[in-house]
């Protein structure tokens, strides 16, 4: 069944509208400018991947998960048979550039040390689950409220 909304009588419908005099309002200003979502993070590892020919790579970006992103590993034997694995599989998919890496996969994130491992998965948490790395803080001292970067004061940091 499909729903309509009701006709306005047609007497109410052709009488103006009365409105004070001066020229029409236009479209509501809003009073706070709107932002853009961000949808990649830069970030630098604490250690650095290093590839196969030695190069370190430590600069990279991470995009925003997506629900396929966290859906699609489940499927993975890897992680059937070892549930710890689906980071690894995940961040392969939401990593998209890593030092001059022509492709970051999940070869790249299980041959990470553990210590960027665990930088990425902390990092993962921030962007996903909080929507930022910043977090509202108040001085212990004169009780001043203030925002702190939680991935250090260099992007990669913690």
């Amino acid at each position: 069944m499909r729903r309509t909304p009701a006709k306005a009588p047609a007497a109410a419908a052709e009488a103006p509208a009365a409105t004070p005099a001066g020229p029409p309002a236009g479209p509501p200003v809003d009073a706070a400018p709107r932002q853009q979502l961000r949808t990649e993070f830069p970030f630098e590892l604490p250690r650095g991947y290093v590839d196969e020919s030695g190069t370190v790579h430590k600069d990279g970006v991470m995009r925003l998960s997506t629900a396929r992103d966290e859906l699609i590993p489940l499927r993975d034997v890897r992680v059937q048979e070892n549930p710890a694995y689906l980071s690894v599989v995940l961040l392969g998919r939401v990593i998209t550039r890593l030092g001059t890496l022509a492709m970051v996969h999940d070869g790249v994130v299980e041959n990470m040390f553990a210590s960027d491992l665990a930088f990425l998965q902390d990092f993962y948490r921030q962007i996903n689950a909080e929507g930022h790395t910043r977090a509202a803080v108040e001085c212990p001292h004169c009780s001043e409220p203030f925002e702190v970067e939680l991935g250090g004061s260099r992007l990669g940091e913690s």
